[in-house]
């Protein structure tokens, strides 16, 4: 395999410059933006790196080529072919999602507004229905108009007050269906709302507004990304559990890339997805591409030959055969694989779909929870417009959140978990991850 990188004052020439020179089978596996540096940077352009690849064994094998092959080389295309149609780029993502967010709250402080201004004028023509009180010349009946006035009067606020009441009480059941219909469970969101409500600091909808977004923000907690911390031996084993279908393999992928291109590590991976058939082969093509080393387990004893191999790596990425949460002896391998690491500093993420129904979603970690100190990986988020059982499941668990994965792209589309994002997109804003921010 052929690995070089190709610099160029935008993306898309840098990737011409690719194909032109490996060929139209180049793989694209990274891009980073170069700044410059030293005293004379301000005269000097800032610069993409693109780094590419193309197998020398390609056209030899090329009618061998396998269908999942082929695949693999299409997705990590896809960015390319994005990039060589600059003209459907119509502005940044940055300002789409502030636009688009923006548009909702204002959409909901409009109608709370229209609601307030309406209950003023409902106040008003009641005043002025209210009939006049007489003054009378014998002071006896002054003090008691005066009496009379005052009853009004207490009886105009305690109108306000009500009115008041109401309409922050509509704003509540507002900001709430708002929060279900992103599937917020009903308890945690009425239990959002009655924080900030007890918390007497909220005067107006805006405020409402920003203390249930930081409110959102702070349930989600700081992200658990894949690291190696101070005192942990190395290799470190990054576990991949979950129920078929989820995306574990391709998230491997994902991870593998950025972890080995971006943060130059080294890597091994290990698969005991043994029960699919195209899981080995798809893992090895991915890795293959990324000159990374991958090795089947069958059983537990197979890693005593395995693993002494591997002892320079930073980093060991184990896939794991996909476990129905409705059959609990298929658990009982699992553990056995888990127990044979005790000797290893073990980060564990158990990776879920976002399009899964909530009921089966607490099912599912309770389950593994039993089994393992989890993080929460969330796939498919560009197959769902609702993100709310992020929220449910983080404050059932108390798991730690770390990535999200949005399309099939590799390795572009998953990054670490943004609460800010989430906790915009659960709002009404709909530039959420995948809806192309």
């Amino acid at each position: 395999m052929v690995i070089k990188k190709f610099q160029a004052n935008t993306e898309t020439q840098a990737i011409l410059q690719a194909k032109t020179e490996l060929g139209k089978d180049a793989i694209v596996m990274n891009i980073k933006t170069i700044k410059p540096k030293g005293m004379f940077k301000v005269f000097r352009k800032t610069q993409v790196e693109v780094t590419a690849a193309i197998d020398e064994a390609g056209d030899k094998n090329k009618k061998n080529e396998s269908k999942n092959e082929r695949k693999t080389s299409s997705l990590f295309n896809a960015k390319i072919d994005e990039k060589l149609h600059p003209e459907l780029i119509q502005e940044s993502e940055e300002e789409k999602e502030a636009k688009e967010l923006d548009k909702k709250l204002n959409k909901l402080a409009q109608l709370l507004e229209q609601q307030i201004e309406s209950k003023k004028m409902e106040n008003k023509k009641e005043e002025k229905k209210e009939p006049k009180k007489a003054t009378s010349i014998v002071e006896k009946e002054e003090n008691a108009d005066d009496v009379s006035d005052k009853r009004g009067k207490y009886s105009a606020e305690a109108q306000v007050r009500s009115g008041k009441d109401s309409l922050k009480n509509k704003s509540i059941d507002l900001i709430i269906d708002m929060l279900t219909n992103n599937e917020v469970s009903n308890e945690y969101a009425r239990q959002i709302m009655d924080e900030i409500t007890h918390a007497g600091n909220v005067r107006t909808l805006d405020d409402m507004l920003a203390y249930v977004y930081q409110k959102i923000i702070l349930k989600l907690g700081q992200t658990n990304p894949i690291t190696i911390n101070k005192g942990e031996k190395k290799p470190k084993v990054i576990f991949f559990l979950g129920p078929t279908g989820v995306g574990k393999t391709t998230t491997i992928a994902k991870l593998s890339s950025k972890l080995a291109l971006e943060d130059k590590k080294k890597l091994a991976i290990l698969t005991a997805d043994t029960y699919r058939i195209a899981a080995v082969e798809q893992i090895k093509t991915y890795a293959s591409i990324l000159s990374i080393p991958v090795e089947v387990v069958y059983e537990p004893k197979d890693l005593n030959s395995i693993l002494p191999k591997y002892r320079q790596c930073d980093y060991i990425l184990i896939d794991t055969a996909g476990r129905s949460h409705k059959n609990e002896e298929q658990f009982d391998d699992l553990k056995k694989l888990l127990a044979a690491f005790s000797k290893y500093s073990v980060q564990t993420y158990l990776v879920l779909s976002a399009t899964t129904k909530y009921k089966d979603l607490k099912k599912i970690t309770a389950l593994y929870d039993d089994i393992a100190d989890c993080s929460l990986i969330f796939t498919k988020l560009d197959e769902t417009d609702a993100v709310g059982n992020i929220l449910n499941v983080k404050l059932d668990t108390g798991m730690s959140l770390s990535y999200v994965s949005y399309g099939q792209n590799v390795p572009d589309d998953i990054e670490v978990m943004n609460p800010q994002i989430i906790a915009k997109q659960l709002l009404g804003g709909n530039n959420g991850y995948g809806s192309g921010r």
